[in-house]
């Protein structure tokens, strides 16, 4: 696994798992060598990246995400810091493991995060490896979660979020009072099995049905890689059962939960730290808040073809 380009930057391997850290080789940090380093690639191999040692600023930040994305999502419910990035603003409980808008069926390839002030204390980062899990598990959860999809169903999603949501992925100067339920249809992610219903007071419930383990972005291996364990901070909670209607079964969540926690690891924020996550195949969440100073940055983004 190398840095592409002729670059002063240097791959250590960290935690248990494929995960690698990019640091600069040299005192004198280039963060312009990143926009040619194949990140990209190397996220295949690794499914997570942390970048350290570069001090960028948050400008400097959003063209990194820029220079890897074909397009941009976002969270209708956080506010923007330039062009890509939101401030990450989810309360000070501890956060279950999910993919970033993983219950949705606006779920993006990448995921990144940029440490503007780290925590004195406490408030780690969590990522699990959705292929550790899945080797983990029993034959029978294997089989329970290949047989058939999860279902989330949410109701009572704000009609100004998911016009805002609407209006940035249709992009062209599209304002958010021009939206339409056909509209969302249109924005979401290929293939996915979804159905929007209205209400009088243009509030949304959605049912969205997709594997909870399935293939990556960039290969045909399974990845454990859902948001049942994950949180609803600025939204209503969504009801899960498999698309049928049955009940995940309670010793299968016990398993998964258990196993899932033995494979996660930890980020210990530095400031100016990048983490880039593979969406489709690590898992992320946080343990609790106990500085509420720091600062996180996230943006979410669809790769490059």
């Amino acid at each position: 696994m190398t840095v592409a380009h002729d670059t002063t930057l240097r791959l250590t391997a960290i935690g248990d798992g494929d995960g690698m850290m990019i640091t600069p080789t040299g005192a004198q940090a280039d963060f312009t060598e990143l926009y040619q380093a194949g990140l990209d690639g190397l996220l295949a191999d690794t499914g997570h990246l942390l970048i350290r040692g570069f001090a960028p600023s948050v400008e400097e930040f959003n063209e990194l995400v820029r220079r890897y994305s074909s397009r941009t999502t976002l969270d209708p419910a956080r506010a923007f810091h330039g062009n890509s990035a939101q401030k990450v603003d989810s309360g000070h409980d501890p956060i279950g493991l999910h993919l970033e808008n993983g219950a949705t069926p606006f779920a993006p390839d990448l995921l990144w995060f940029h440490c503007v002030k780290a925590a004195k204390s406490g408030s780690e980062t969590t990522v699990c490896d959705g292929f550790r899990v899945w080797e983990a598990l029993s034959e029978r959860a294997k089989q329970i979660f290949t047989d058939k999809p999860v279902k989330y169903t949410r109701s009572n999603v704000p009609q100004a979020m998911w016009q805002r949501l609407a209006a940035h992925l249709t992009g062209g100067g599209a304002t958010p009072a021009e939206m339409t339920v056909d509209h969302l249809y249109a924005v979401s992610n290929k293939g996915a099995d979804v159905a929007f219903t209205e209400a009088a007071d243009g509030s949304l419930t959605y049912e969205y049905s997709v594997y909870a383990a399935h293939p990556t972005r960039t290969s045909s291996r399974i990845a454990w890689a859902n948001s049942i364990l994950g949180p609803s901070f600025n939204y209503e909670a969504p009801e899960i059962r498999f698309a049928d209607g049955s009940v995940i079964p309670d010793d299968v969540i016990a398993e998964y939960t258990e196993v899932s926690e033995k494979v996660t690891e930890e980020i210990q924020w530095e400031d100016g730290d990048i983490v880039l996550i593979d969406n489709t195949r690590v898992m992320h969440g946080r343990r609790a808040i106990t500085d509420p100073e720091r600062t996180i940055l996230n943006a979410q983004s669809y790769a490059r073809s």
